[in-house]
C-alpha cells in the first residue's frame, strides 16, 4: 500500500518535473549551506587546537613577579625569586603536575664561524620538549644524561639553523655561545611563529650547562602540564605553595604569573561553540526558505490536485492514505535536494581546501589554518535539521489535503 502511494507521489512530481527540480536545488542549496557553514565552525575550533598544541596545550608557565600587597610583615613591592628548592615544593604539592622544567634564558652572541648572531638561549630540563610539544626534524632533543653530567649539547631552532649553517648540515658540528663552544645533536622543525616571536630562532641546551653562560642560583621561571583536567585546581594549589614558600598572598596577582595554555584554550572553545551555534542557526535559516519553498510548491500542489484528492476519498482513501501521499511527496524531494547538496557541499570543500586563518599572521601556520572537513558528525546534525525542516514544509500542504471535504473537492473545477 505504502509503496503504491510513494509510486503515485514520484508520478505526481514528474506531472510538474520543472517545478520539482526547483524545489530540490532550493533544498539542495539549502542543506549544503547548513554543511558548509557546520564544517566552517569545526574547522575554525579544529585550528584553534592545533595552534594551542603546537606550542603545548596543557602547558602551564610561572614567572616571578613582585608583591603588590602587604603580608608577614613585609611591605609591598618584594622581588619574588625562585630557585631550584620551588621545585621540589611544587612536584610535592602539584598532584596534577605530570612534567616539571626549570628555565634560564639569555641573549647570547651565537658563532659559527664567521658567522655571528644574537638569539635566546634557554637552559631548560629534558622535560620541557613534552611540555612544549616541540618535534626535532634531525638528531634529538636534549636528555637527562645531558643534563646531569653538564654536557656542552645545543639543539638549535629551524631558523637558527638556517642562520648559522645556511643549508649545511649542522649535527655534529660546534657552535660558540659567548665564547662557549657547544656540539650541535638536534634540530627542531619549524614552529608557528608571530612577527618578530623567536620560536624557531632559540639554542637550546640542558640546564645544568646554563651554568657557563649566567649564575643559575634563581630561576627565569618554571614549566608544567597536567595530567588532570582540573586546571584551575592546579593554578590554585600552585599558587597557594608558592605564597606559603615566599610569604605573599596567594591572591597577589602581580607576585607571581601563572599562565595556563589550558585555561585559554578553554575560553577560545566557548568562542568557537558560539559560533557553530551561530553559523547552525544562518544555515538552519538558509534550509528554512528552501522549506518555505516546498511548502508553497505542495500547497499548489493541493489546490491543482483538489479534485482528485475528492475522487480518492469517494473510492475509500481514508484521511491518513492521502496525509502519508502529500507527506511521502514532500519528503522525496527533500530527500533527494538533501543527497545532491551533501555531494554539492562535498565538492565545494575539496576545492575550496584550506582557508586562511593563522597563517595570514604567523610564519609555519598551516596548521592553524581552516579546513572544511565534512564530518560525520556535521552530516548527522546537517541531516537532523534537513528532515525536521522537511516533515514541518510537508506536513502542513499534507494536512490540508486530508482534511479536504470529499464533496467540496468533488465540485471543485
Amino acid at each position: 500500500m505504502h509503496r503504491d502511494m510513494l509510486k503515485q507521489a514520484v508520478s505526481a512530481m514528474r506531472h510538474d518535473l520543472r517545478r520539482t527540480l526547483l524545489t530540490m536545488a532550493g533544498m539542495a542549496w539549502g542543506i549544503a549551506t547548513v554543511v558548509l557553514l557546520l564544517s566552517y565552525g569545526n574547522g575554525f575550533g579544529q585550528a584553534v587546537q592545533n595552534i594551542f598544541e603546537s606550542f603545548g596545550a596543557t602547558a602551564v608557565a610561572v614567572f616571578p613577579g613582585r608583591t603588590s600587597q602587604q603580608a608577614g610583615g613585609n611591605k609591598a613591592g618584594v622581588i619574588v625569586r625562585f630557585t631550584n628548592d620551588d621545585i621540589e615544593l611544587l612536584r610535592n604539592n602539584v598532584p596534577l603536575c605530570r612534567h616539571i622544567a626549570r628555565m634560564l634564558q639569555k641573549d647570547s652572541t651565537v658563532q659559527n664561524n664567521n658567522r655571528s648572531f644574537t638569539f635566546p638561549v634557554m637552559g631548560l630540563d629534558p622535560s620541557v620538549q613534552d611540555i612544549w610539544n616541540l618535534d626535532i626534524e634531525e638528531g634529538r632533543f636534549l636528555n637527562d644524561a645531558d643534563n646531569l653530567q653538564h654536557r656542552l649539547y645545543a639543539v638549535l631552532a629551524s631558523e637558527a639553523r638556517e642562520k648559522l649553517f645556511s643549508g649545511m648540515p649542522a649535527l655534529g658540528e660546534t657552535i660558540r655561545i659567548d665564547g662557549v663552544t657547544f656540539e650541535v645533536i638536534g634540530v627542531g622543525k619549524p614552529r608557528m611563529q608571530e612577527g618578530d616571536n623567536d620560536n624557531n630562532r632559540v639554542v637550546y641546551i640542558p640546564y645544568n650547562s646554563m651554568d657557563v653562560l649566567k649564575d643559575r642560583h634563581y630561576l627565569d621561571g618554571i614549566w608544567l602540564d597536567s595530567a588532570g583536567l582540573d586546571h584551575e585546581k592546579m593554578a590554585r594549589t600552585i599558587r597557594e605553595t608558592l605564597a606559603t614558600a615566599h610569604n605573599f598572598k596567594s591572591d597577589d596577582q602581580r607576585a607571581i604569573f601563572v599562565l595556563d595554555a589550558q585555561k585559554q584554550l578553554s575560553q577560545f572553545g566557548i568562542i568557537a561553540m558560539a559560533l557553530k551555534v551561530l553559523l547552525a542557526f544562518i544555515g538552519t535559516i538558509t534550509l528554512g526558505i528552501g522549506g518555505v519553498g516546498l511548502m508553497n510548491i505542495m500547497l499548489v500542489s493541493v489546490t491543482q490536485r483538489t479534485r482528485e484528492i475528492g475522487v480518492e476519498k469517494a473510492l475509500g482513501a481514508r484521511r491518513h492514505d492521502i496525509l502519508f501521499q502529500f507527506l511521502a511527496e514532500a519528503m522525496f524531494i527533500t530527500a533527494v535536494g538533501g543527497v545532491l547538496g551533501i555531494l554539492l557541499s562535498y565538492a565545494v570543500s575539496i576545492s575550496v581546501g584550506r582557508l586562511t586563518l593563522y597563517s595570514a599572521i604567523a610564519q609555519h601556520a598551516e596548521a592553524g589554518d581552516i579546513r572544511l572537513v565534512v564530518s560525520p558528525g556535521v552530516l548527522l546534525v546537517a541531516t537532523t535539521i534537513l528532515v525536521i525542516v522537511g516533515l514541518i514544509s510537508g506536513m502542513v500542504p499534507a494536512m490540508r489535503a486530508a482534511n479536504l471535504d470529499p464533496i467540496e473537492a468533488l465540485r471543485y473545477e
